[in-house]
C-alpha cells in the first residue's frame, strides 16, 4: 500500500528554554516523512528552493523515502523562526520567509498518483483539491488545516472537507472551524461538513480520534526531556498513516492502535530538535514504545461486588 505526502519543506529556526538551532531541517512533509518511513515507504512532494542543503533531505531515501516528486527552483527555501515559552505550550514566530513556497504548485509524478494512502500536509486549501484532482483511487485521505486557511479560505476548506476522510486538527482550530468551543460538539460538526472522523490533537495533553459511533483518547507520553514540540503534529500523523498504510486495516481496532503509533512518533519528535531524533531510532524503539502505551492505559475493573 502506498503512502503519500504532500506539504511544505522547510529550513527552521527554533529556540525553546533548553538550546536553540538554525536552518534544520523542518516542515510538515519532512516530519510526516520522517515519522512514517519507520513504519513505511512513504512518496513525498513538495520544493525547495537552491539554497537548500539536498545532502541532508537525501537521507530520507536511505529510510524508504521517493522524494522524485520534491522540486528545485531558483530562489529561498521556505524558512520559519520561532521561539517557545518555557513550559512548551506557546509560541511566537518570529519570521516567515515562504520564498519558493509561496509559488507552490504540487505535481504528483505518473507513479505517486497509485498511491492509496494520501496526507494533505498544511497547505492552501486550493492547493489540497488540487492534489486530489490528480490523484488516482485513493483509500484514505487525511488533511491538516490552520486558522489561516479557517479565516481566510473557509469555503474552499469546506469544499475540501467533503472530499477528506480524517481531518487532523488541533483544539483551537476544531473550534474556530465549527463556532464550537466544545470540543466533542465541535468534531461532531467537523464530521457533519464530511470526513469520516476527526483527529483533535491536545499536545500535551494526547490526542481524540471521533467518529460518528466512537470517541477514543490516547495521552501524551510521559517524558522526562522535552526540547522541541516543533512538527510534532505531523509526526503524529506520520505515524498513524504509518501504520494504517502498513497494515492495510481501517477497521475501529486498527484505527486505535494507529492513534497510539501516532503518539508515540509525536513523542519522539519533541525529544531533540528538528528531526534528529528520529535518526537515533528504528523499528524496534517504536515498537517498545509503542508496547509502553499499552502499559500506560491498561487497567482491570474490579469483580462486580454485592452490596448487602
Amino acid at each position: 500500500m502506498t503512502l503519500l505526502v504532500v506539504g511544505s519543506i522547510a529550513l527552521d529556526s527554533v529556540e525553546t528554554p533548553f538550546g536553540t538551532t538554525a536552518d534544520a531541517l523542518g516542515g510538515s512533509a519532512v516530519f510526516f516523512a520522517y515519522a512514517a518511513s519507520l513504519l513505511h515507504q512513504v512518496q513525498m512532494v513538495g520544493v525547495v528552493g537552491d539554497d537548500y542543503p539536498l545532502d541532508r533531505l537525501q537521507r530520507l531515501t536511505k529510510r524508504g523515502v521517493d522524494l522524485s516528486g520534491v522540486e528545485q527552483k531558483t530562489g529561498e527555501s521556505f524558512r520559519w523562526k520561532g521561539k517557545y515559552s518555557y513550559d512548551l505550550q506557546n509560541r511566537e514566530t518570529l519570521e516567515t520567509r515562504l520564498g519558493v513556497f509561496a509559488e507552490f504548485n504540487p505535481r504528483l509524478p505518473k507513479s505517486f498518483k497509485q498511491a492509496r494512502y494520501l496526507f494533505l500536509g498544511n497547505i492552501d486549501p486550493e492547493l489540497q483539491l488540487a492534489v486530489l484532482d490528480q490523484a488516482g483511487s485513493v483509500e484514505l485521505v487525511a488533511a491538516d488545516t490552520m486558522n489561516y486557511w479557517i479565516h481566510s479560505k473557509r469555503d474552499v476548506l469546506l469544499e475540501l472537507l467533503r472530499h477528506v476522510d480524517v481531518l487532523m486538527v488541533n483544539d483551537a482550530e476544531a473550534r474556530e472551524l465549527s463556532g464550537d468551543w466544545n470540543i466533542y460538539r465541535a468534531a461532531r460538526w467537523i464530521i457533519r461538513a464530511g470526513p469520516k472522523m476527526v483527529v483533535v490533537k491536545q499536545g500535551v495533553y494526547g490526542a481524540v480520534l471521533i467518529d460518528d459511533s466512537r470517541i477514543f483518547y490516547v495521552p501524551a507520553f510521559p517524558l522526562e526531556e522535552v526540547f522541541d514540540p516543533t512538527g510534532a503534529g505531523d509526526a503524529f500523523a506520520g505515524g498513524f498513516m504509518g501504520h494504517l498504510a502498513r497494515t492495510g486495516d481501517l477497521g475501529p481496532a486498527n484505527l486505535r492502535r494507529a492513534m497510539v503509533y501516532g503518539a508515540t512518533m509525536g513523542s519522539f519528535a519533541v525529544e531533540r530538535f528538528s528531526v534528529y531524533r528520529f535518526d537515533e531510532i528504528g523499528p524496534a524503539e517504536v515498537t517498545a514504545r509503542a508496547r509502553q502505551f499499552a502499559d500506560l492505559v491498561h487497567f482491570e475493573i474490579e469483580p462486580e461486588r454485592v452490596i448487602g
